[in-house]
C-alpha cells in the first residue's frame, strides 16, 4: 500500500514575547509532516529557523521534493542521504520513527535501542529584555532549578544577570549569547559571570569567529549552539566548547542527533539538548536525546500561550515522558 504524506504550516500564539539577540517574535511557525501507511499515522514537526537561512516555505517545497519517494517507502537511512540535515529532515525524520512505532507497537525508544525514558528536569527561558523586566520575571519564576537568560551583548549583560540572581537567588543560571558576544568580552564578561554563579555560557561568538576561543581559560565552561549542526565538524569543536547543544532541527532529526550525542561523548564533549520555539511533538523525539544530558532545555510548549492536544505535561519544570498518542 502506498503511503499517503501531508505537509502543513501551523502558527502558535508565544505568551507574550519571546526575544533574543537577534529579533523578537509572538508566534511560532512550525511544518507539520503526516505520513499514512494503512491504518498507521505518523507525525513530525519542525521550525525553520532563519539563522540558517531557511523559510517556511523553502521547508516545505523540500518536503514535497521527496514526498514521492516517501510514498513509495523511503526509508530513515535513505532519507539520510536524499535530504541535507536541517529542518525539513527532521520533520519527515521524526514522523518516519512516530510511524514504525505505531506500525510495529514499539515505542520509539525501544526501536532505538534506548533505555525507557524518565522524567527530565527542564531549563526555563527568561527573554532578552531591561535589567528590571528580567528580575521580575525571574521572581516570577524563582521556584524554578534552573533558569536560562537570553542576552543582549549590548553592555546590559552583567545588570541583567545580577538581576535575574537577585530575583532567583537559588537558580542554577544559563546564559545564552546568541553569537551577540565580541572576541574582547568573552573574558571579562565571564569573569563577572562567574561570580554571580553562572554555570554555562552558551554561544558567546558568532560561528564564524569562534576559533577565538580556542585555548582560552575561562572561568566557565561554554557551549555550541550556531557552531554545532551535526556529525561533521564535532571534531573542531574539542578546545573551543566544553559542551555542546544538540537540538534536532540542527542535526535533521532523532537519527542523527543520537549519533552526534554518541560522537560528543566520545570527544568528551558535555551534551545540552535543546529546541525551539514549538510544540510538544517537536519535544517528544528531543525528549529520548535528552536522556543523561548535562542540560535540558526543552521549554518550547511552556512558552507557548496553547499546546497541541496530548501535550506532554510538565509539573513545574519537570518534564514528564510523551503520551504515544502525541509521539513515539
Amino acid at each position: 500500500m502506498t503511503r499517503e504524506i501531508s505537509v502543513e504550516t501551523e502558527t502558535w500564539p508565544i505568551a507574550g514575547a519571546f526575544t533574543i539577540s537577534r529579533g523578537s517574535k509572538t508566534e511560532a511557525q512550525v511544518v507539520t509532516v503526516t505520513i499514512r501507511d494503512g491504518d498507521a499515522t505518523g507525525r513530525g514537526e519542525c521550525v525553520p529557523y532563519g539563522r540558517y537561512g531557511e523559510t517556511v516555505k523553502d521547508v516545505m517545497a523540500s518536503i514535497k521534493g521527496v514526498s514521492q519517494s516517501l510514498a513509495d517507502g523511503m526509508t530513515r537511512e535513505e532519507l539520510q542521504r536524499a535530504m541535507p540535515r536541517g529542518a525539513a529532515r527532521n520533520a519527515v525524520d521524526c514522523a518516519l520513527w512516530d510511524l514504525e512505532a505505531k506500525l510495529s507497537g514499539n515505542p520509539v525508544w525501544k526501536l532505538a535501542g534506548l533505555e525507557e525514558p524518565k522524567p527530565l528536569t527542564t531549563a526555563y527561558t527568561l527573554s532578552l529584555a531591561e535589567p528590571d523586566v528580567m528580575r521580575e520575571a525571574a521572581r516570577v519564576a524563582a521556584a524554578r532549578p534552573l533558569l536560562k537568560l537570553k542576552l543582549g551583548g549590548d553592555g546590559q549583560d552583567i545588570a541583567r544577570v545580577a538581576a535575574v540572581r537577585e530575583g532567583a537567588p537559588n537558580a542554577t543560571l544559563i546564559v545564552d549569547a546568541n553569537e551577540g558576544w565580541k572576541t574582547d568580552d568573552v573574558l571579562p564578561l565571564a569573569t563577572e559571570l562567574a561570580k554571580l554563579n553562572v554555570a554555562l555560557i552558551e554561544q558567546p561568538l558568532p560561528a564564524k569567529e569562534d576559533e577565538a576561543l580556542r585555548g582560552i581559560a575561562c572561568p566557565i565552561p561554554l557551549c555550541a549552539d550556531e557552531s554545532a549542526h551535526g556529525l561533521e565538524g564535532m571534531t573542531r569543536l574539542v578546545g573551543l566548547y566544553q559542551y555542546v547543544n544538540v537540538k534536532l532541527d540542527k542535526t535533521g532529526g532523532l537519527t542523527e542527533a543520537l549519533s552526534v550525542i554518541r560522537c560528543a561523548r566520545r570527544r568528551k564533549l558535555e551534551v545540552m539538548v535543546g529546541c525551539m520555539v514549538a510544540t510538544s511533538l517537536a519535544m517528544a523525539p528531543a525528549a529520548l536525546v535528552a536522556q543523561g544530558a548535562a542540560f535540558v532545555d526543552l521549554d518550547g510548549p511552556l512558552l507557548l500561550a496553547k499546546d497541541r492536544e496530548h501535550g506532554i505535561r510538565y509539573d513545574g519544570s519537570v518534564m514528564l515522558p510523551p503520551e504515544r498518542a502525541l509521539w513515539g
